[in-house]
């Protein structure tokens, strides 16, 4: 990755990525006790299931999801609010719908090494996909300069898949995503991926 692409994205001053199309959401809050962010979560989400490019998720993360459009809605997001910070599309397209230093609600119950309540001081990714599909170049493209940006301009200080700090609960972002990818195209270090087994690190050079 060059520093070309590396500079692609930019947090201003108040959490948000200039370059992203910004959507904000009313599901957010103040993190307690002043918390700052070192975590990124990735997820995956699809609405309806499994089919890509709607206005679902946009429209359930802006609480005007009409829940009688699709069986789907009726039976599980009738009533739910729920954000992430960030959606990265299927064309790599990149969506901010909550300031990074708000909390968003993406993580619900859940624990990283020990430290429940990961909303409290995470920043959530949802990729546009499914645990049945792989993902598109172009997002992963999005990814490792959005990552890098998180790093830079906050003590981010590992990464995590919902899978991971919510086990038998979460499984995304699924067996499709690509973990020896990102940390190649981001050049983080081994200690930012602490879930990702040593057989599949990537090795990193300078």
């Amino acid at each position: 990755m060059t520093a070309a692409t590396a500079a692609r994205f930019t947090v201003d001053a108040n959490g948000w990525v200039n370059e992203a199309h910004k959507l904000p959401s009313p599901n957010f809050e103040v993190r307690p006790n002043g918390a700052r962010p070192t975590l990124i979560v990735v997820h995956n989400i699809s609405l309806p299931p499994n089919e890509f490019g709607g206005a679902g998720i946009t429209d359930l993360f802006l609480d005007r999801l009409d829940c009688d459009a699709h069986p789907y809605y009726d039976a599980h997001l009738r009533g739910v609010r729920v954000s992430a910070h960030f959606v990265i599309r299927r064309d790599g397209a990149l969506e901010q719908y909550v300031s990074c230093d708000e909390r968003a609600w993406h993580a619900g119950a859940s624990n990283f090494f020990g430290r429940e309540r990961c909303n409290d001081f995470s920043i959530g990714i949802e990729l546009e996909g499914s645990d049945t599909t792989p993902f598109e170049a172009s997002q992963y493209e999005t990814l490792a300069p959005l990552v890098q940006a998180l790093a830079a301009h906050y003590a981010i200080d590992a990464l995590a898949g919902h899978a991971d700090i919510a086990p038998g609960r979460k499984t995304d972002p699924g067996p499709h995503f690509d973990w020896p990818r990102l940390q190649r195209d981001t050049a983080l270090a081994d200690r930012y991926f602490p879930y990702l087994h040593p057989s599949s690190r990537a090795p990193i050079t300078t």
